[in-house]
């Protein structure tokens, strides 16, 4: 576990990341949480999904919001491997979900290899690794994204369609872009077991991702009423506090509802 065979071809080992710009350095430090989704039929843990975090355990806004344009390409290859790090630091041998952000991609040969390196330097094997792109990040290059994911699906990497519906979703990047998984904006969540509207969502979203081939992953269950809807709608993974809340470089165990 953990080789990698398949060599990236077809890309300038001296190209950055970034658009044609050198990747400039950041002066800040961070770690990560770690919150899993969890299958709710056996109670295992699907994935553990990494979260930015500052160095005292504050929340990834404090992050964030210090990247920029000049910064974006550097903080996401960073990123990457120090979420790789951490998840081996905590024994941790599952799936790895890792947000990611494509307007930071721009050559994915070249960033996807350095990941390759990072995997086998630390014994990993790449199918353990999921990549979250949230559509909170507004994207009008589709050719360009289809490229990114398409190259990273190449390579074993499962990509995660996170937050979907919450913004600029349509049905369109399911059928442009294939990903492997979706996660569930949380507003369909909130007051699921009063509003029928929501039901009816989340319902037609677990039969057309099962037709589709995709895992669907509900985010944001906070309360055992939103979980039992869920269940009995036919939502096999979930991922909330209610479940589990993260926990600052640990692998959280999930605590199942009665």
């Amino acid at each position: 576990m953990g080789q990698i065979q398949q060599p990236i071809q077809g890309y300038d080992s001296t190209s950055p990341c970034g658009d044609n710009r050198d990747p400039q350095p950041f002066d800040f430090n961070f770690i990560f949480a770690f919150q899993p989704i969890v299958n709710i039929k056996n109670g295992h843990i699907y994935a553990q999904e990494a979260l930015v975090r500052g160095l005292k355990g504050e929340g990834a806004h404090s992050i964030l919001s210090r990247i920029d344009e000049n910064n974006r390409y550097s903080f996401d290859q960073k990123a990457r491997d120090k979420a790789l790090q951490s998840a081996l630091s905590c024994n941790w041998d599952g799936a790895i979900s890792i947000n990611f952000m494509p307007n930071a991609v721009y050559y994915p040969e070249y960033c996807l290899s350095q990941t390759l390196s990072t995997c086998e330097k630390l014994g990993i094997n790449p199918a353990r690794l999921i990549f979250e792109w949230s559509e909170k990040e507004y994207l009008t290059e589709y050719d360009h994204i289809r490229h990114v994911i398409s190259r990273y699906k190449h390579l074993n990497f499962k990509v995660a369609f996170d937050d979907f519906g919450g913004l600029y979703s349509n049905f369109n990047l399911l059928t442009a872009y294939h990903p492997d998984i979706i996660k569930l904006d949380r507003h369909y969540v909130v007051g699921i077991e009063h509003d029928k509207r929501r039901r009816a969502v989340v319902k037609a979203m677990v039969g057309l991702c099962r037709d589709l081939g995709i895992d669907f992953v509900v985010e944001g269950v906070e309360t055992i009423e939103e979980f039992k809807v869920l269940q009995d709608l036919g939502v096999d993974l979930m991922q909330g506090f209610l479940l589990a809340r993260p926990a600052l470089m640990q692998m959280p165990q999930a605590t199942m509802p009665p």
